[in-house]
């Protein structure tokens, strides 16, 4: 069952101009703090994009998704419904099972009851966000590139403007491990969830973080082996431990599994939206359909992040493997308050993103999306950051 919040009222109005509905706020809200279904909704159609649209599994294809703006691009891959079983079987804990880790936010005990799910068709990342995607919105490239060329903000990137965005990081956040083409890290799940929340606003698609359940549907990709390659080497699909040389490495790069999408194994973990809790898969043992986790309430601490990184040993790169973040992800930042945008200690943690292929209506949008009310909060907090 899916956990809603209530969704900012009062704060939302439509004018009518030039025969095109015009988005419009109260002078006290911005974007950021309403609902992206909200605001999408009042918008002339996203720019087409080329086998992007489908009304049902049997139309949906892979596309190239544009960012408005800049030449940047990223694929999408259709993954279909389905059902499989999550979380690892007792056999699998006991041949590849690790005593648990406080400091990397894993514990075996987490991995179980193995249950079975069904969850419903989305598109998802090929690979893992990478830093040029990531810095057109946090550093503001887009809104300059266009400003420079003297192009007028649409609709959406009007909103897309009004986005709240990083500070400036008081390091560089590659940490000499590359950026042409690699994957953005030690971002703070609030920043993944922003960057989901402006890619909507650019592209008038609706994009989003995944559910565990869906990131782990997504890596299995039809197998109920420990890694989703079955008994072929890893060293072919992952970058781990054992071959990264201590860094993280340009995204596709290794084989791709069944479904097509690189590094579900390694490379960086990837952010998830549910709660991290060690016995989290009790209340769904009996099976559950499209579960969900909420984080509704509780502080920044924890929540799940999926797949292994180039830091991780193999056998925490298995399918099942749940990490939860904890306050040493960020125990390398000197500012006070600490940043709300970075986990500077997570040199290994990114994200992928996903598109349902059934828009959520509001009210099933509000339990993806930051409360408003944290919204609000975080907005002010970096406000005074930047002063």
């Amino acid at each position: 069952m899916i956990k809603t919040r209530p969704i900012i009222c009062g704060m939302i109005s439509c004018a009518v101009l030039a025969g095109s509905a015009v988005f419009a706020l109260a002078d006290d809200v911005r974007p950021w703090q309403v609902n992206s279904t909200e605001w999408l909704s009042k918008f002339s159609k996203a720019a087409p994009v080329e086998n992007a649209d489908a009304a049902t599994e049997d139309e949906m294809k892979p596309y190239t998704e544009v960012i408005a703006g800049t030449e940047i691009t990223f694929d999408m891959v259709p993954i279909k419904s389905g059902t499989f079983m999550m979380g690892a079987t007792e056999d699998e804990l006991d041949e590849y099972g690790v005593d648990a880790d406080e400091y990397l936010g894993i514990d075996n005990a987490a991995e179980g009851p193995q249950h079975e799910v069904k969850v419903d068709a989305f598109w998802m990342g090929k690979c893992e966000v990478t830093w040029a995607e990531y810095e057109a919105w946090s550093a503001s490239l887009e809104k300059q590139i266009r400003t420079a060329g003297g192009f007028a903000a649409g609709e959406l990137e009007a909103v897309a403007d009004g986005m709240i965005r990083p500070t400036p990081p008081y390091t560089d956040m590659t940490f000499d491990m590359g950026k042409d083409n690699c994957p953005a890290i030690a971002m703070s799940v609030y920043a993944a969830q922003m960057y989901c929340k402006w890619l909507t606003a650019k592209t008038g698609r609706y994009y989003r973080l995944p559910t565990e359940a869906e990131w782990e549907y997504a890596c299995r990709a039809g197998t109920d082996t420990p890694y989703s390659f079955g008994d072929e080497d890893i060293e072919e699909y992952a970058w781990f431990y054992d071959n990264a040389d201590d860094k993280y490495h340009e995204v596709g790069q290794k084989k791709p599994n069944a479904w097509g999408l690189y590094d579900m194994h390694g490379n960086v973990r990837e952010w998830c939206l549910d709660e991290y809790l060690v016995d989290g898969y009790a209340k769904d043992a009996d099976g559950a359909e499209n579960p969900y986790t909420s984080t509704e309430g509780r502080k920044r601490y924890s929540t799940v992040a999926r797949g292994g990184s180039w830091y991780d040993d193999a056998e925490n790169l298995r399918s099942a493997t749940r990490f939860g973040s904890n306050k040493s992800w960020n125990q390398d930042d000197p500012q006070i308050p600490k940043s709300i945008w970075y986990e500077s200690s997570a040199k290994e943690v990114g994200f992928r993103v996903v598109r349902p292929l059934a828009v959520p209506t509001a009210e099933e949008a509000a339990a993806f999306e930051p409360d408003p009310e944290e919204a609000v909060k975080y907005g002010k907090l970096n406000a005074r950051q930047q002063n």
